[in-house]
């Protein structure tokens, strides 16, 4: 976590929920304090957000899978509606609405520079529908509630239709995009700016025009908002792709690749319980405290590491670690894989030998990228693609991720890497979807990317029959995530808790 962002993060900490909105948003410094609980429901504390579940076990897809794990745990895709986690993550999704609904009730009538109070209330709108795209895009449809509540004896809602949802998402964040701060506003990324609020909004739109609303009409406005983030120059690749997620682990905060980060701060060392699991959860496998630990539970599959091929091996090696940590003579050293030690590999993106200052067992002040530059321009590559076609446009969008990736110049046609010409539109997407996988590997996004494009329950089906036909016996295991995904898994069940209490709601098919 930024340096810069130390004060702003420990108000993260502060939960204005224990006391009523009338004796608390008086003055400006309520209001900061009160969008600063709006942020922090982007890390629970037991993990189900940002700091571990939303890249890890939230997120199973063909990228990885978790060691050693072979009976019922939702690692495995083998849960039900009464799973902790999966309850746990829509009461945390629903508080951060309610915090939005508290602050949005009573923002206006706060005296003070009405610019900036303008832009708590972009960021409230940004954070309110944010909360409700995670839960359409996990859940389904869900309760729309746009007023805090008041009491218990509040009446429940029932589900309302997705595109209802979408469409309130869409406009709390339109409206956000109008008031939010440009990132040159603020020395950090980790609070939304306009650019992130129109990269958020790409996202979203894709997300619309794939299942399972399939409004393709919604690729127009992807590729507009795309648009309008490159436009903008205020972001670039940066030309190191090792460097992002190196300064992630040193907490150097770094905006022009990284549009918008969640926040970390310290390691649950002291007061403030703001940590996650970066480098730990999917992490180098190693035994030592002081180098970084980490159990290597996540693990990578064969497909992943076949897919960079015999060339975009810099962009392999550092996305999957070619080494790990072992005991030996009473060191820790690093033990270089062989070539047939696929399947003992992990994520090596964010590598805790390079954190700086002390460390702890099991956290880290190591920053989630929320959406970086380089998910922006495969965006525009791939809405260019749908509405008109693979282009030239849409070509030197992908290239640059992939000039980047070998090392070459971004804005010079090069042979090596840039991608062959000729491709009709369904190649085309068929090659940006494995480009996708390469470059945002280990970042959250690779499940909601196959859901989107209807394919999630083949590629996981496919997987788990790939690794039963071809993995070690020792790492057989590691097929049943694939073996066991089913057309109930494009969404997660409505928690039994919820149902238990909420009579107008009706299960999710399958659960």
């Amino acid at each position: 976590m930024s340096i810069m962002m130390l004060s702003c993060s420990k108000l993260l900490n502060k939960d204005p929920d224990f006391v009523t909105p009338d004796t608390y948003y008086n003055t400006e410094e309520d209001l900061k304090n009160g969008l600063n609980g709006v942020y922090n429901r982007l890390i629970d504390p037991n993990g189900r957000m940002y700091g571990r579940g939303l890249y890890s076990y939230f997120v199973v897809s063909d990228e990885a899978f978790f060691k050693g794990i072979s009976i019922n745990n939702i690692r495995v895709m083998v849960m039900d509606a009464s799973h902790l986690d999966i309850g746990r993550l829509w009461e945390v999704l629903y508080e951060g609405v309610n915090r939005a609904n508290l602050l949005l009730e009573q923002v206006d009538g706060v005296n003070m520079d009405v610019k900036q109070r303008d832009a708590i209330k972009g960021e409230t709108l940004f954070l309110r529908g944010y909360y409700y795209y995670l839960l359409a895009d996990m859940f389904g449809p869900v309760p729309l509630k746009l007023t805090s509540t008041q009491s218990p004896d509040d009446p429940y809602l029932p589900r309302a239709p997705l595109a209802e949802v979408y469409a309130s998402v869409v406009n709390d964040m339109q409206q956000a995009e109008k008031l939010v701060n440009d990132i040159d506003y603020f020395p950090y990324n980790e609070r939304i700016s306009k650019t992130g609020v129109q990269a958020i909004l790409a996202r979203v739109f894709l997300k619309m025009a794939g299942a399972p609303l399939k409004d393709v009409t919604r690729y127009k406005d992807a590729l507009e908002y795309a648009d309008k983030v490159i436009l903008s120059n205020k972001h670039s690749l940066n030309p190191n792709y090792k460097q992002i997620f190196i300064n992630h682990t040193q907490d150097i905060n770094e905006k022009k690749e990284c549009i918008w980060e969640v926040g970390m701060y310290g390691n649950k060392v002291g007061t403030v319980d703001l940590a996650g699991s970066m480098g730990v959860e999917n992490g180098i496998e190693c035994p030592s405290e002081a180098i970084g630990y980490s159990g290597g539970a996540m693990k990578i599959t064969a497909k992943l590491y076949a897919l960079f091929g015999t060339a975009d091996t810099a962009r392999r090696n550092w996305s999957i670690a070619p080494y790990r940590f072992v005991a030996s003579g009473g060191n820790t050293v690093k033990s270089n894989f062989t070539a047939a030690q696929i399947y003992d590999r992990n994520p090596g993106k964010w590598r805790r030998e390079y954190e700086t200052g002390s460390k702890a067992r099991s956290f880290t002040s190591t920053n989630f990228p929320v959406i970086r530059y380089s998910d922006v321009l495969l965006m525009k590559a791939e809405a260019e693609n749908e509405v008109n076609g693979p282009t030239p446009a849409a070509y030197e969008a992908i290239n640059m991720v992939r000039r980047r990736a070998f090392n070459k110049p971004l804005t010079a046609a090069n042979a090596v890497c840039d991608i062959p010409a000729g491709q009709s539109k369904a190649q085309f997407l068929a090659t940006l979807q494995d480009e996708r996988l390469r470059e945002l590997c280990f970042e959250g996004i690779r499940k909601h990317d196959l859901i989107r494009w209807d394919i999630y329950v083949k590629t996981m089906n496919d997987l788990g029959t790939s690794i039963t036909a071809t993995a070690p016996s020792t790492y057989k295991y590691a097929a049943n995530a694939g073996k066991n995904t089913t057309e109930r898994d494009v969404f997660f069940p409505i928690p039994t808790t919820e149902l238990t209490v909420n009579k107008l709601i009706k299960q999710n098919n399958g659960w």
